[in-house]
């Protein structure tokens, strides 16, 4: 990145986060830099699943690994506000409030710090069993282009595992040092039931929906700007223009409820889409199965604008 396209980055940052300064959304880095993290601190890495430690194995006020979790906290190099894992180690960490996907740019951020600067071997998954490699770091700007990495850009992982690729194992912090985690791309996906918002046929909210939606609401609450995406679908009952009107009026009911529950709603690009009966989870064979095909699906993306923002720099 040269010196004019970095300015022009910060710049693009400021003018988009004016107004919404009661949102972190830009991070310091350890090597001075800051990185932009469009969803917030919901963006952040927030379970651990394993953690095994390398050999030779750093000093023990270093190994909280729960240090790799939330936002980034790094002061300094003696403080045991991040975790190093050893030679060799490897640590794996689960998004629960979000997921991440392969969209434009940057997906992943490993805010990696300390004076050394160790490569890692990174990996993804949906369930935390099957992994898929994502790729290497370098130490210092740990960043992670999933399209490098040959995945779509429909699935959401959940789960990533940092390995220790063995370039410093002679320190009190062996292995790679990790502060945080961030997913830049990063994805909120929420299934609902139709049953649960509405009766059948009808695209009213039922009165029990209201508590259902609020929930919702009460997490784009903590979304600093988004784009909202709320996508019908029935099941294969009726004709297929009658269902794409049903699920586009109940989608439209969804909507309305969000912005009557959620605080300065402008903030959010809502879009929606209208799936009827043709993208159904399974076979509409029987009751069950149709229950299934019935529902509501909201997805949380950063905002079109951030993406305006990369096509410009």
């Amino acid at each position: 990145m040269n010196f004019f396209t970095k300015i022009s980055t910060l710049l693009f940052i400021f003018i988009f986060t004016e107004g919404f300064s009661q949102f972190k959304t830009v991070y310091d880095d350890s090597d001075g830099s800051t990185v932009y993290i469009p969803l917030g601190k919901i963006s952040f890495a927030d379970e651990i699943i394993s953690f095994k430690l390398g050999t030779p194995r750093p000093f023990k006020k270093f190994r909280d690994s729960s240090q790799a979790l939330h936002e980034p906290n790094y002061k300094r190099y003696e403080d045991p506000d991040f975790v190093s894992s050893g030679c060799g180690g490897e640590i794996v960490l689960k998004f629960t409030n979000n997921g991440f996907m392969n969209l434009k740019g940057d997906d992943l951020y490993i805010f990696e710090v300390g004076p050394s600067k160790e490569p890692s071997l990174i990996e993804i998954s949906t369930d935390g069993e099957y992994w898929i490699f994502a790729g290497e770091t370098q130490g210092g700007k740990s960043s992670i282009d999933l399209e490098k990495a040959d995945v779509d850009d429909k699935t959401i992982f959940h789960y990533i595992k940092i390995t220790d690729l063995r370039s410093v194992c002679h320190s009190k912090t062996a292995g790679v040092d990790i502060d945080a985690v961030a997913a830049i791309n990063s994805v909120i996906k929420l299934d609902i039931a139709a049953d649960v918002l509405f009766d059948v046929a009808q695209f009213n909210l039922k009165e029990t929906a209201t508590k259902t939606l609020d929930s919702v609401a009460s997490i784009l609450k903590q979304v600093p700007k988004a784009t909202i995406l709320i996508e019908g679908h029935t099941d294969s009952d009726g004709d297929d223009t009658s269902n794409v009107t049903l699920s586009n009026n109940r989608c439209n009911s969804v909507m309305n409820r969000l912005q009557e529950a959620t605080e300065d709603s402008k903030r959010f690009n809502f879009e929606i889409k209208a799936y009827g009966e043709s993208k159904p989870r399974v076979p509409n064979t029987n009751k069950a199965n149709k229950q299934l095909n019935r529902r509501v699906e909201i997805i949380v993306l950063p905002p079109q604008d951030y993406y305006d923002g990369l096509k410009n720099n």
